[in-house]
């Protein structure tokens, strides 16, 4: 009698395994001291703390095969790859567009003490999920498109390859809603350092996990009502 048992996934002939990553904890905003600016944006440093979870994810991901490194044009993203780099011996690559959702007005560190403050423009966008409403910052369709845009420039260049990406929240966000179809809200708060696996196709991508951050313990950023950019 013929059976058909179960099988596991497999990678399909042509494909990218993407591994992203969050950066660390950021430095505290600071109204009388904004984060210098990158590109037009913020560009704070990791914290202690920061450096100590990209220690925890080199641990994490050192033994896996990995053919490539990626970061964004921002600090934050070098910083937490530092460690993973040296010690594999791969140089990270810079993709400008893995950058973070650009905040427009708000940009520098405004952003968080608007949320803190409860302004009535960052209470509709933590109803919303939106960044669009922000003043003069990316729509989330325009950060979807510019954030998978660079992603599938990676998977044409990295086929039957595993490369990681050192990216941002909101970055992570957008690549997850593109790949599942679903709503950037239902992919919000991924950990520092968080780890989250795809796999691309010329045909579609696979979501395979969201936010392992297993490796973390000990080293996690404290929680927030809603995670923020930088």
């Amino acid at each position: 009698m013929a059976s058909y048992p179960q099988t596991s996934f497999s990678a399909p002939p042509g494909s990218t395994r993407i591994t992203l990553v969050r950066h660390g904890q950021t430095e505290a905003a600071e109204l009388e001291n904004p984060f210098p600016l990158k590109h037009g944006h913020g560009d704070p440093n990791l914290t202690e703390l920061g450096e100590q979870q990209a220690v925890k994810v080199a641990d994490r991901l050192v033994n896996e095969a990995i053919d490539g490194l990626y970061v964004s044009s921002l600090i934050r993203t070098h910083q937490t790859a530092a460690s993973l780099a040296s010690r594999i011996g791969h140089t990270p690559l810079e993709e400008h567009d893995l950058r973070e959702v650009f905040l427009g007005d708000w940009e520098g560190g405004l952003f968080r003490h608007m949320l803190a403050e409860e302004n009535p423009i960052a209470l509709e966008f933590r109803r919303t999920y939106e960044w669009g409403v922000v003043p003069g910052a990316e729509t989330n369709a325009e950060l979807i498109e510019r954030t998978s845009a660079a992603l599938n420039g990676i998977h044409s260049r990295h086929a039957d390859e595993h490369i990681v990406c050192f990216v941002h929240g909101g970055v992570i966000a957008a690549l997850c809603s593109h790949a599942t179809g679903g709503q950037l809200h239902g992919f919000v708060g991924a950990d520092n350092c968080s780890i989250h696996r795809m796999v691309l196709t010329e045909e579609r991508w696979f979501l395979r996990s969201f936010n392992d951050s297993t490796h973390l313990d000990g080293v996690m950023t404290p929680e927030a009502v809603i995670d923020t950019p930088a």
